[in-house]
């Protein structure tokens, strides 16, 4: 119970940011439902997130982490549910749209870094901004300054090493400033160090440029920074003290 006076603490950030005038999250996923053929992946998936909110997600080995970030981004359809982006439903777009979607308002970081190994550095930080037909090498600069690799611009994929390559697709998902970032396990191939400073830059960018983001990952480390840390169980999603996500 609290005491006489106690302040009332948000539950979440984006519950603060929709008591502070928001309208509406930036995503909604609602009651998802995902099968491969007969095999159940999850059900009743529900979860919210604000602009500016980092959501570490969690759960055991095979429980569908992964697949619900490609659920979430349009790659893979779901059996029932819907994914909401600002107030519009993903679902709801034929192909060619959600590809346009995901071009303009999304940076997905992948484990395996899936960095392009015939473009520089800096042409890979660039793609996302000229796929929208919009150049604009300060940006690249910027992102590339940020992550520290400012002065390997002009290096070959294969001259870097994880660590960096892993910076490089960071710098990538987050150069022409989605509102949504997906990352999944993006530091499981990292030294500890490393992998700790890929978090930081990572939490510290959606801060600070307002985007929403969920991270999937095994790393304590990323649950300390995070603003929430929500499990992925078979039957939806719970918080980290165990109640159900809405």
């Amino acid at each position: 119970m609290r005491s006489p006076g106690e302040a009332t603490r948000p539950a979440s950030v984006c519950e603060a940011a929709l008591r502070l005038g928001h309208d509406r999250p930036m995503l909604e996923v609602r009651a998802l439902a995902k099968s491969y053929g007969e095999v159940p992946v999850f059900r009743q998936v529900s979860l919210q997130l604000a602009a500016g909110e980092f959501v570490v997600l969690i759960g055991e080995s095979g429980v569908g982490k992964s697949t619900l970030l490609n659920c979430i981004a349009g790659l893979e359809s779901v059996d029932a549910g819907e994914v909401v982006f600002d107030g519009r439903s993903i679902g709801a777009l034929d192909a060619d749209a959600r590809a346009r979607w995901r071009r303009a308002h999304l940076g997905f970081v992948f484990q395996a870094f899936h960095v392009l190994p015939h473009l520089s550095v800096a042409d890979n930080v660039a793609l996302p901004l000229l796929l929208l037909d919009r150049p604009d090498p300060r940006r690249v600069a910027s992102m590339l300054d940020r992550v520290g690799l400012l002065a390997l611009a002009q290096r070959w994929p294969a001259q870097l090493s994880g660590g960096q390559l892993q910076r490089v697709a960071l710098a990538r998902a987050l150069v022409h400033r989605p509102a949504l970032v997906l990352a999944d396990e993006p530091t499981g191939n990292l030294d500890p160090a490393q992998a700790l400073r890929t978090l930081e830059l990572l939490a510290g960018t959606v801060h600070e440029e307002g985007a929403a983001c969920l991270l999937v990952t095994h790393s304590p480390a990323a649950a300390r920074l995070a603003d929430r840390v929500l499990e992925l169980r078979s039957d939806g999603v719970v918080d980290a003290a165990g109640c159900r996500s809405t």
